[in-house]
Order: C-alpha cells, then structure tokens, then sequence
C-alpha cells in the first residue's frame, strides 16, 4: 500500500515538472516588456565631504554677504539723515560761500595769535569761531545753537535745565553791565556839562553851542524818557496780564465748582 502512494506521487510530482518545462520553452502571444534599469548613485565618502563643505561655505557666504549689505543700507540711511539735517541747519537766504571764508579765516588767525600760550591757544579759536559764525553767518548759528538745545533736552535733561539757569543768569548780568555802564555814561556827561557850564561862566564862551551840546542833550534825554516810558508799559502790562490770568482763574475754579454742584443735583 504505501509502495503505490509512493509511485502516485512520483507520477504526479514528474508531471508537474514535465507541464513547467513546457510552459516556459513555450513562446507568449504579446511581445514582452523590456525590463526597466534603474541606476542606483551612491556618491563616496569624499563627495559626501566635499558636499558639506560647498553647502557650509555658501551659507557662510550668503550671511557674510547679508551683514555687509545692512551695514551698507545702513550707512546709506546715516548718510542721506546727515544730508537732510545739514540742509535744515542752513538757512537758504543766507549765502555760505564768503561767511564760511571768514569764519575760518577768525579761527586760523586765533591760533596764530595764541600759539605760544596754551590757555589762549586752547580758548582763543574756539572764541573766535563761535564769535565770527554769529556775526557772518547769524541765521545758521541760530539753528544750528537750537539743535543742539533740541539734542541736549533730549538725551541730558539735567544739564539742559542747567545750561538754561546758566543762560538766564548770563543775561541777568549782561543787562547789570549795561545798565552800569550807561549809568556811568551819564554820570561822565553831566560830570563834563558841569565842568563845562563853569568853564562858560567862568569865560563867557559857548562852548555847548559849539559844541552842538544842547541838541545831543536833548536828544539823550528824550532817549531815557521813552525808554523810562517803555520799561513802565511794559511793567504795566505784565501787571495787568499777571492780574488777568489770576482773575481768570478764579473764574475757572469757580465755573468748575457750579458743573459739580449741578452735577450733584442731577
């Protein structure tokens, strides 16, 4: 029994192979596709490093080459800044080609006249060229002095308020000066009209005729009474502007308290 199950399936095992053989030495009807190659490329070891290299020095490049360029639209935009302020600070009626000559020409001729002190030499030119840049070139001074209060307020307020103490006490004294030296004028006339009146009484002459004395004297007084005039019109009228803002206050706080009460009543 086991004998013939053994020959039955060497039978069936030779004919399958027998039916394989001849299915593949058998021609297909269609013709058959050519197979596709497909081409694998696998770069070395030194491409790969050759490759990182490239890619990390172009991206060193290319941020190099950012940086620059910020740096140079920044300088630009510094650039046409200074431009546009150096163009505000001049003022377009005032001619800069002689005032600018001159100015320079005050400076240089202050280093000349103090090169053999070094306190002048360090004081005298800078006196000079502030001095010549407000007499030749006033109008540009003026905002050029304005921008640099502008700057100062800004970024040293404490030295601003100082500076401006400074200028106000400065003032203060420029007019004490002033006003001393016009009283000690007037103290030399009168000294030289009284000396001079005795002299004409003393010899008969007219001196203050001929001297044109008389018309001066006139003049110089009318002078110091329209002046004495203005400084009491302008006192009166600080007066009554400083009485006015206070009656005006008044008003205010009082128009404010009446909205509160008829507010509270409502």
């Amino acid at each position: 029994m086991l004998r013939l199950l053994a020959s039955r399936r060497g039978f069936a095992v030779a004919a399958v192979a027998v039916g394989v053989h001849e299915a593949r030495d058998k021609l297909p009807i269609y013709p058959t596709p050519e197979p596709e190659l497909i081409l694998v490329e696998t770069p070395s070891e030194l491409e790969k490093q050759i490759g990182v290299a490239r890619r990390a020095l172009t991206d060193t490049y290319l941020d190099a080459h950012a940086r620059v360029q910020g740096v140079v639209s920044r300088w630009i935009g510094v650039e046409q800044a200074v431009e546009n302020r150096v163009k505000s600070l001049i003022a377009p009626d005032e001619p800069l080609t002689p005032g600018i000559l001159y100015v320079g020409v005050a400076t240089l001729t202050g280093s000349v006249l103090a090169r053999n002190r070094i306190f002048w030499r360090l004081t005298l030119p800078p006196a000079l060229f502030i001095l010549s840049l407000n007499h030749f070139l006033p109008k540009t001074s003026h905002n050029v002095s304005s921008y640099l209060g502008s700057l100062e307020e800004t970024h040293f307020p404490t030295l601003a308020e100082k500076h401006e103490i400074a200028k106000a006490h400065t003032a203060m004294t420029w007019e004490r000066v002033k006003d001393a030296t016009q009283n000690g004028r007037e103290t030399f006339s009168e000294g030289v009209a009284t000396l001079v009146g005795k002299v004409e009484e003393a010899t008969g002459l007219k001196l203050r005729e001929t001297l044109g004395w008389r018309q001066a004297q006139v003049q110089a007084r009318a002078h110091v009474r329209a002046q004495e005039v203005l400084r009491n019109t302008e006192e009166s009228a600080q007066t009554a502007k400083a009485v006015v803002e206070e009656k005006v206050e008044e008003v205010k706080e009082v128009v404010e308290e009446k909205v509160k009460e008829v507010k509270r009543l409502v």
